[in-house]
């Protein structure tokens, strides 16, 4: 098995420690999970990926107000990670 044999979960782990686990110390493994849980609902449902547009990979279809003018911030990982939503 080489180093290039699964670029993609290379690619997740390397996102994963640079984003999150690099910035939290972790001192358990229950800490562990938790964290990664939430990190992977972050990646998943509202971190915008390059290769799909800016959009997240489970992104919800739904069709934007007209008169949006308010963002909402909703902190993840303790604020380590901040999420914004438009909202009516």
């Amino acid at each position: 098995m080489t180093a290039w044999s699964n670029a993609y979960a290379e690619r997740w782990v390397g996102t994963a420690r640079r984003e999150c686990l690099d910035r939290i110390l972790i001192v358990n493994s229950r800490q562990l999970q938790r964290v990664l849980a939430e990190f992977v609902d972050h990646y998943n449902r509202h971190r915008p990926h390059r290769a799909l547009l800016q959009q997240p990979p489970e992104a919800p279809l739904k069709a934007l107000p007209e008169d949006t003018n308010t963002v909402q911030r909703h902190p993840v990982l303790g604020g380590l990670i901040n999420e914004y939503r438009l909202v009516a």
